[in-house]
């Protein structure tokens, strides 16, 4: 079994640590279902510390490759792990994931499921859009409430699109980008301006206009994506200019 060393800082020891299990998981060297050896025995297997091994391992539980089960030990999962909000937060604190790339992950899989929708959509997921529609345009003055029936509205094109496999990713990018998603519709004409373009992409999924619907979708999450970074640098600079005046209120009382 190869060694792994502690000459590295601890985030980049814990990568190793997930990558070196993921690998004996690949290789066949431990098989679902499997426990993995005691964390003492381990670490000093793999030439690290126990602190390394245990938060590498804890990763990996909450991505759902391993199963603690307290006081028995961690067990290779036997099924594929579940996706979901919390592995895909782990894997973006582990590797660094940035929210343009998160951006770019909906682009690809929802303006295809847009697409999908427009082809295979049904009169209940068309009703169901319309009714998320009319939600949106009723909340206009209150972004918590716009943003359910925003997120019901994309919910609702995954279901319709008949793939469950792009809608279970999607669901995923999405739950992760929750916060983000809550800062591009932080005011009354951004939420009008994507109410609007809803709109337009409910009636080209209707109108079985595939092209339409996937072009229309990514221009919404290219839009939702700008106004997030333009609400993240306006955020930055009101930080900046309140730490400058705290800085110069300081400097007065001192001088």
């Amino acid at each position: 079994m190869p060694h792994l060393t502690e000459k590295k800082s601890h985030t980049q020891r814990t990568v190793q640590v997930v990558n070196h299990i993921q690998k004996l998981i690949a290789d066949g060297l431990l098989q679902p279902g499997d426990q993995v050896p005691p964390e003492r025995e381990f670490a000093r297997m793999l030439k690290i510390s126990r602190a390394s091994l245990r938060t590498g391992m804890g990763y990996l539980a909450a991505m759902g490759v391993l199963k603690v089960r307290h006081g028995v030990g961690t067990f290779v999962a036997d099924g594929p792990p579940e996706l979901g909000k919390s592995s895909l937060n782990v894997m973006g604190a582990l590797y660094g994931f940035q929210p343009w790339q998160m951006f770019e992950a909906r682009v690809v899989l929802e303006s295809q499921l847009a697409a999908l929708a427009a082809e295979r959509g049904t009169a209940s997921d068309h009703g169901a859009l319309a009714e998320e529609i009319a939600e949106m345009y009723a909340t206009i003055d209150s972004p918590t409430d716009y943003l359910i029936h925003d997120l019901r509205f994309h919910r609702t094109i995954a279901r319709a699109s008949g793939n469950p496999i792009l809608a279970s990713l999607m669901e995923t990018v999405t739950s992760a980008l929750y916060d983000v998603a809550r800062k591009a519709v932080g005011r009354p004409r951004d939420r009008r301006e994507s109410a609007e373009l809803h709109h337009e992409i409910y009636k080209a999924i209707r109108s079985r206009k595939a092209a339409d619907a996937r072009r229309l979708m990514e221009q919404h999450l290219r839009m939702a994506e700008a106004q997030w970074a333009e609400n993240n640098a306006t955020q930055s600079r009101d930080a900046k200019n309140t730490r400058a005046g705290v800085e110069k209120a300081l400097a007065r009382q001192t001088s």
